[in-house]
């Protein structure tokens, strides 16, 4: 039996693994820790919350999301930062639940109208089933980062 349901910080440490799965699945370094996923999800100002996908015995899905502002669609959306299946329940729906739930959670917590993810260029399977669902880029933006160094070079000495 497969069950959705939100995380809670005694779900940190099984978040943690599943997203150390992905990581090494994608070939990124996984800098995450049970000790920061507790204080990002249920510390003093959480950030972020997880949806998991259960069977009776283990965690076999993980959304990882967290609130975004659009003045352009006027509403609040969720940015879904990670989402992974186990290889033993991918094709069997269990992403587009996992994403369901993130986007029910989101609208009861957010008021969320809208979701936001990014995927890798290399991952085709993952961009066609975004493609399937009828997630769609958006050429007209770039996304642009800057590193822990970068920030602290901008915001100056304290």
């Amino acid at each position: 039996m497969l069950s959705y349901r939100n995380a809670t910080v005694e779900d940190a440490e099984a978040l943690n693994a599943a997203l150390a799965k992905l990581s090494r699945e994608l070939g990124d370094t996984h800098r995450a820790s049970v000790t920061a996923l507790r204080e990002l999800g249920w510390g003093e100002n959480p950030v972020c919350r997880a949806t998991l996908a259960e069977t009776e015995d283990e965690v076999v899905g993980v959304a990882l999301y967290s609130p975004y502002v659009s003045t352009v669609f006027g509403s609040a959306g969720i940015y879904v930062s990670d989402l992974w299946t186990a290889p033993s329940v991918r094709g069997k729906g269990v992403g587009k639940g996992l994403l369901a739930a993130a986007l029910r959670d989101g609208k009861q917590v957010w008021n969320a109208k809208f979701m936001k993810l990014d995927v890798y260029n290399s991952n085709l399977d993952a961009r066609q089933f975004y493609d399937r669902l009828g997630f769609r880029p958006s050429d007209e933006q770039t996304k642009m980062m800057l590193d822990e160094a970068g920030c602290t070079a901008l915001k100056g000495r304290e």
